[in-house]
């Protein structure tokens, strides 16, 4: 009985080009899950940032109603002392109260400012990181190491907006 003779020269080539593929993907797999991380904690950043400037912008809004506010009392204390019903020093008082509102509310504004600066560096680098992901299933999907190369390289940019959002 003669034995069948199975072509195994190609199967030990075959063999380590499967498991060269097996590598690659297991790294696209690890950077996909890395840009996934980053993308969350950038918007959950951007989402605090978003916040925060809102928050800003709410108090500044009534540190500047408080500031018309005084202004009106004083401008009523002022006709008063004219009309000699007050005394004049109080209208002092009120402009020196409205200096110090003034302040608070365009330091709630620049935060605010800041704020929403942040958010905006964050949410790019959030809109990078998906943009890096989708490329980067498309490249396993097309198995092309190029398109996932170029994904690595759209995530460092999203991450130099990540740590600039965070400075």
């Amino acid at each position: 009985m003669e034995e069948i003779e199975v072509p195994t020269e190609h199967l030990h080539e075959t063999i380590h080009e499967k498991v060269g593929e097996a590598g690659w993907f297991r790294y696209v797999a690890i950077s996909t899950a890395l840009m996934a991380v980053f993308a969350a904690f950038s918007s959950l950043m951007a989402g605090h940032h978003s916040n925060e400037a809102l928050i800003d912008q709410i108090k500044a809004s009534d540190q500047w109603s408080y500031f018309q506010a005084k202004g009106i009392k004083g401008e009523i204390k002022k006709l008063q002392a004219n009309n000699g019903m007050a005394d004049a020093s109080a209208v002092g008082k009120y402009a020196q109260e409205q200096e110090e509102i003034k302040k608070s509310a365009e330091e709630a504004e620049h935060s605010s400012v800041s704020h929403l600066e942040k958010h905006v560096t964050l949410a790019r680098s959030v809109t990078l990181f998906q943009i890096a992901i989708a490329i980067s299933a498309i490249a396993i999907l097309m198995k092309r190491k190029s398109l996932w190369l170029s994904s690595l390289v759209i995530s460092l940019v999203g991450l130099v907006f990540f740590i600039m959002g965070l400075l």
